[in-house]
């Protein structure tokens, strides 16, 4: 299977990997089978993995031009990346009772949220951001799609979590969620600590030596 049907295959396969585990029941099974630690991680590898194959098998589709491949779009995601990476980190090293991540050990404290002041949704804004950027400096037919599904299901999602943990916590999700925000622009209260810098640097530097290797192009313009 190569071209269009290899990315309709990933693509399809994609949506299933994140429509069944997250169903109420599925997801509970699931929990209570891993444990809450072991599904979130089992979940985030299965994930990245199909991510990938996602990713690859967008780059050998036929190429369509949608935008223009103008050079200074090249640049985006070099730049938005470190943000990607901090907010990834930042979002995988607390306790997050609102979405995704939340494998820190640390208790939730409403009132310094830290990184959850900024976005609710930490791994989905990291999701959008990459996207947004990947957009830009990939305007092909196929990666349009890719990369545009993937901008919707993170602004769809957080406004279905949310809304979903309105209904769940009641009354508890005012007291929890009050000095938090879906997505803004204001800075973290306290800001995630020295090593998640550094660690997102570190991601960082490894996605940009494996990119060319594993995706068959060079991220730098």
């Amino acid at each position: 299977m190569t071209g269009w049907g290899l990315f309709l295959a990933a693509l399809i396969t994609f949506m299933l990997s994140h429509v069944i585990p997250t169903r109420p029941t599925m997801r509970g099974w699931l929990i209570e089978s891993l444990g809450r630690r072991g599904y979130f991680t089992a979940y985030s590898v299965l994930s990245l993995l199909v991510l990938g194959w996602l990713i690859i098998a967008a780059a050998h589709a036929p190429y369509i031009e949608v935008i223009p491949p103008l050079p200074i779009f090249r640049w985006v995601p070099v730049l938005i990346m470190p943000v990607v990476c901090w907010l990834a980190v930042a979002g995988l090293s607390i306790q997050n009772p609102f979405s995704f991540g939340g494998l820190g050990h640390r208790r939730f404290d409403p009132e310094n949220p830290g990184i959850l002041r900024t976005t609710r949704h930490p791994i989905l804004a990291a999701l959008m951001l990459w996207a947004l950027a990947h957009l830009l400096a990939n305007g092909s037919l196929s990666h349009v799609i890719l990369f545009g599904l993937f901008t919707g299901f993170a602004g769809i999602g957080m406004t279905t979590i949310d809304r979903r943990n309105m209904r769940v916590m009641g009354g508890e999700w005012m007291r929890l969620s009050r000095n938090t925000a879906r997505l803004s622009l204001r800075a973290p209260r306290p800001w995630p600590r020295l090593w998640v810098r550094l660690i997102s640097i570190i991601v960082f530097a490894v996605l940009l030596h494996l990119h060319a290797p594993v995706i068959g192009l060079s991220p730098l313009p």
